[in-house]
């Protein structure tokens, strides 16, 4: 793409209703959990039982759990506690997967290859879901516990794309002067194809952020994930349903808050992909 072409992409970029709403839902997310470092409306994990079941109010603005807890502070803390078992996860699972993809690229149609490869198909014959419950189960309940678990799930998406995507790179015309330059396997990955592949991989770990997020508040919903008395949404939803008829509260703002950060990121990473690869541009 031309320098006088750059402009247009970014104007296009940034005139998309999807990526705008998916950045402002996520700045929403991010932003509760960095303010919560400083600053709550209530402290989160305080029970205050004469205060219990209270409806949204002007002192409670989402009202109070059995305990007397505020909502909307825990919901705050949960978003910080939900983004923190996402980057752990995903951050994980990416450098990992990444690493692996890159070495079966080198060593393409030979035994590490079929070997990472073949390992990343073991892993996705079994539920993502159930993998997760299985490990946890074994391990123990924790927020470090879930992150491995997630992290684990990740492992093979990042491994496969980038295999596919740097196996094209390789084929590239600059590749071979490379090669005809002395540069070993290992110099050519690193300064010409992973910088090549960068921005699929980032695209790839956006998406898997909004599943790691939903993972990650499905093992708390169980138990298993963050552990009192952090708040998470996945728990918080689990504690509302013996109130759902009565104080429904306790479950929308907290699925609310699930469903505004996995579909924000999900609305991102579409954005992001639009942008870094034309061919995939939907029409606007």
């Amino acid at each position: 793409m031309t320098a006088a072409e750059e402009p247009v992409r970014i104007r296009r970029w940034w005139a998309g209703p999807s990526f705008l709403l998916g950045l402002l839902l996520t700045g929403l997310v991010v932003a509760a959990a960095l303010i919560s470092y400083l600053w709550t409306p209530h402290q989160p994990t305080q029970m205050a039982i004469l205060n219990r079941l209270k409806p949204p109010s002007a002192a409670n603005w989402f009202g109070t759990d059995q305990f007397g807890r505020d909502v909307f502070s825990m919901i705050m803390v949960g978003a910080r506690n939900s983004l923190a078992v996402g980057l752990g996860a995903v951050g994980l699972g990416l450098v990992l997967g990444t690493l692996l993809g890159l070495l079966a690229a080198i060593r393409r149609d030979g035994f590490v290859d079929h070997l990472i490869m073949r390992t990343a198909d073991f892993t996705h014959a079994f539920p993502a879901v159930l993998t997760a419950i299985m490990i946890t189960a074994i391990a123990g309940p924790g927020m470090l516990n879930a992150v491995v678990a997630i992290a684990i799930l990740n492992l093979p998406y990042f491994a496969r794309l980038a295999r596919g995507v740097a196996i094209q790179v390789w084929t590239r015309d600059y590749i071979q002067a490379a090669r005809s330059a002395g540069l070993t396997p290992l110099q050519i990955t690193f300064r010409h194809v992973l910088p090549n592949i960068g921005g699929v991989i980032v695209v790839q770990a956006t998406i898997q952020f909004a599943l790691a997020i939903l993972a990650e508040a499905g093992l708390s919903y169980l138990g298993l994930g963050t552990q009192p008395p952090n708040p998470s949404w996945g728990r918080m939803l689990n504690e509302a349903q013996t109130f759902m008829a009565v104080q429904p509260w306790l479950a929308i703002f907290p699925g609310a808050a699930i469903a505004m950060a996995v579909l924000g990121f999900n609305l991102l990473g579409d954005g992001l992909r639009d942008a870094i690869d034309p061919r995939l541009r939907r029409s606007r």
